[in-house]
């Protein structure tokens, strides 16, 4: 499979090059960098530390991809929906591990998925998205008497909060208790709040040093209390379920589509 990196030269997009090297049957085939970028004109394979692959990094994605299977993007949400309407014209696979989207966004996204096979997820790892639905059997096998708490940390460069795992979790308590998690989300809390509401699900977000990503979800009830984590270490495990997913979407057809998709959870 011929594949393209969004943000080839960030953190994540030097480890998506790395996992594509060494993945069977998948090419490093294009790499894009946004316009005036100091990456532009390099090699994708010598900024990721795998070797010279004669690869060059690029701004022109509107060429690049009439000549790939799919493009692995983990950028910043405005790149990201842009990255979807060319994948729609280019009926190509668009893996999306951004996080941070507007309700605009996910609309956008979702009319490029007429067209695209798009596979999107607030987390790429095998670990989160099991614990996800773990998640979502305990949310449903326990009541409101049971309160649901989420915490995150990340490493102190992240820009969004909370992150796109938090929900994915969040989501996956509400689907679990069959309500929106928009009606029942609480992210801040400051001075005098008064008593927890009933059926919340609340969050916190941490942030600091070099962490690549620790979450909990917490259901306390009167005199027990149960917590599932997860703590990724490397971020290669991110890069490993994105390379994954756009093998599982090659010749699916348009769709819009999750890891649990991927991974039949």
């Amino acid at each position: 499979m011929r594949l393209a990196i969004m943000g080839a030269a960030g953190r994540m997009g030097r480890a998506l090059i790395r996992t594509i090297h060494e993945t069977p049957n998948c090419d490093v085939s294009g790499a894009v960098e946004r316009a005036g970028s100091p990456f532009i004109g390099k090699d994708a394979g010598e900024i990721a530390g795998v070797g010279p692959l004669g690869v060059e990094i690029t701004s022109d994605a509107i060429s690049l991809f009439t000549h790939v299977d799919g493009v692995l993007d983990f950028t910043t949400p405005a790149a990201s929906v842009e990255t979807a309407g060319l994948a729609a014209q280019a009926r190509i696979v668009h893996v999306i591990g951004t996080t941070g989207f507007s309700p605009d966004d996910e609309a956008k996204i979702e009319a490029a998925a007429r067209h695209a096979t798009i596979i999107k997820s607030g987390n790429m790892s095998l670990g989160v998205n099991l614990l996800a639905a773990l998640v979502e059997k305990a949310a449903a096998a326990l009541d409101e008497r049971f309160d649901i708490e989420i915490i995150e940390m990340h490493h102190k460069h992240k820009v969004d909060a909370p992150s796109g795992t938090a929900l994915l979790l969040g989501e996956a308590a509400a689907d679990g208790r069959h309500i929106q998690l928009a009606d029942h989300k609480i992210t801040a809390r400051e001075g005098h709040t008064g008593e927890r509401p009933l059926g919340a699900i609340g969050f916190a977000a941490l942030r600091g040093g070099s962490v690549v990503g620790d979450h909990s979800v917490i259901f306390a009830g009167t005199g027990e209390r149960i917590e599932l984590s997860h703590r990724a270490e490397d971020r290669q495990i991110f890069a490993r379920g994105a390379v994954a997913a756009a093998l599982w979407g090659q010749g699916k057809g348009p769709g819009l589509f999750s890891m649990r998709n991927v991974l039949g959870l």
